[in-house]
C-alpha cells in the first residue's frame, strides 16, 4: 500500500480525493492522510514516518507549501513531493522545484494527470528505497562474510566471482563536509548522529542518481566511485549535484548554527578492485586501492569549501563538457613532482 500525505487548505479536496480514488482505496492501493497546512503536515509525518509521497499545495496559511518543502528536505532528503499551484504562478513553481520538489501539477486538476504523476512519483521513490535497502544489506552482509557462508550462497563459480581481483578503469570521489569536525567536538552526539546522517543523505541520493556506488563512509567524509560508460562525467555531474544540494540546505536550527559545504577531489583511471581486510577477523571489504585512489583523497585535501578538483589529465577529458579554471599545481605525498589541477565550476 502507498501511503500519500495530501496538504491542503480546501477541506473539499479530501471529498474529492476520496471520491476519485475510491476504488484504489477500497483495494487498499492508496492510503491517503489530510492535513490542513505545512505545520499541520509535519506533525502528520512525525505521527506516520514511512509516508511514500507528499502531494503538497503552495498557498496555505500558517505554513505554505514552499516552507514546508524546505521542512521535508530537513526531516527526510528522500520523501519526494508533488507541488500543486495555479496557472500562471511560475516563480513558486521554479522556487519549488530548485528546493527539491520531484514535480507540480496546476489547478484546477486534472485527475488523470494527477494519477500519472502520483504514480511516476511513487514508483521512484520505491526505486530509492530499495537502492539504499540493497546497499544496506550489502553492507551487513560484508561485515560477516566467511567462507562457510559464501559457499552456502552458491557455486564455485559465484565464489570466485566474489574473491575476485582486478584490475579496472573507474573513477573514484572524495567528499568532505567542512568543518562538521569541530561542531562534533562541541555538540551532544545525538545531535552530530543526526545531522551528518542528514547531509549524507543529500550526497547518498545524488551519486546513486549518477550510478555510482558508495565504497564507505570516512568519518565526515565519503567515498564514492563510479564504474562504466562515460564514468569520470557522471562523477562530476554528481559532485555538482552534491555541492549544489548542499549549499540549498539551510543553517542548522540549533545552537551550532552550522552551515554545511563540501570539498570534492576526483580522480579517473586504473585501480585494483578486490576484496581487502583481515581473514582472521573475518572483515572483507570490497573496495579499490592504487595510485588514482590516493590522488583522489589528497585532491580533495586541497580542496577548498565548495571546491571541487580535478587532476589535469581529468581535465583533458571533460574540458569539452564542463566549465573548469585552472587552480595551478600542488605538491602532493609521494609524489616527485607537482601535479597540475582544475577546479570543476558547472
Amino acid at each position: 500500500m502507498s501511503k500519500i500525505l495530501v496538504v491542503d487548505d480546501e477541506v473539499d479536496l479530501e471529498i474529492l480525493i476520496k471520491q476519485k480514488f475510491r476504488k484504489q482505496i477500497r483495494q487498499n492501493e492508496y492510503e491517503f492522510v489530510f492535513a490542513i497546512n505545512g505545520k499541520d503536515a509535519l506533525e502528520k509525518l512525525v505521527d506516520i514516518p514511512d509516508m511514500d509521497i507528499v502531494l503538497s499545495d503552495i498557498n496555505m496559511p500558517e505554513m505554505d507549501g514552499l516552507t514546508l518543502l524546505t521542512k521535508l528536505n530537513e526531516l527526510n532528503p528522500l520523501l519526494k513531493s508533488v507541488m500543486v499551484s495555479a496557472y500562471g504562478d511560475m516563480d513558486n513553481i521554479r522556487t519549488a522545484m530548485n528546493r527539491g520538489a520531484f514535480d507540480f501539477i496546476t489547478k484546477p486538476i486534472d485527475f488523470k494527470d494527477l494519477t500519472i504523476t502520483m504514480e511516476k512519483t511513487l514508483k521512484h521513490a520505491r526505486q530509492l528505497k530499495e537502492t539504499l535497502k540493497a546497499i544496506k544489506e550489502n553492507n551487513i552482509l560484508k561485515m560477516y562474510v566467511d567462507e562457510n557462508v559464501l559457499n552456502f550462497m552458491g557455486s564455485q563459480e559465484y565464489e570466485a566471482t566474489i574473491m575476485a581481483n582486478e584490475n579496472i578503469e573507474a573513477t573514484v570521489m572524495f567528499i568532505d563536509l567542512c568543518g562538521f569536525t569541530a561542531i562534533s567536538e562541541n555538540t551532544t552526539p545525538d545531535v552530530v548522529v543526526t545531522m551528518l546522517n542528514t547531509y549524507f543523505d543529500v550526497m547518498v541520493k545524488e551519486i546513486l542518481a549518477q550510478e555510482g556506488h558508495i565504497d564507505k563512509f570516512i568519518g565526515d567524509a565519503i567515498m564514492a566511485v563510479f564504474k562504466g560508460d562515460y564514468h569520470l562525467d557522471r562523477a562530476i555531474d554528481a559532485a555538482l549535484a552534491v555541492r549544489d544540494q548542499i549549499n540549498a540546505r539551510p543553517a542548522a536550527d540549533d545552537s551550532t548554527k552550522f552551515q554545511p559545504k563540501v570539498s570534492i577531489g576526483i580522480k579517473s583511471g586504473e585501480m585494483i578492485s578486490g576484496n581487502i581486510g583481515s581473514s582472521d577477523l573475518k572483515r572483507l571489504d570490497y573496495t579499490v586501492i592504487g595510485d588514482n585512489v590516493n590522488t583522489a583523497a589528497r585532491l580533495q585535501d586541497a580542496a577548498g569549501e565548495n571546491q571541487i578538483i580535478i587532476s589535469e589529465s581529468c581535465y583533458e577529458q571533460v574540458k569539452e563538457s564542463f566549465q573548469c579554471k585552472k587552480v595551478g599545481s600542488i605538491n602532493m605525498k609521494n609524489k616527485a613532482s607537482p601535479i597540475t589541477v582544475y577546479e570543476v565550476l558547472e
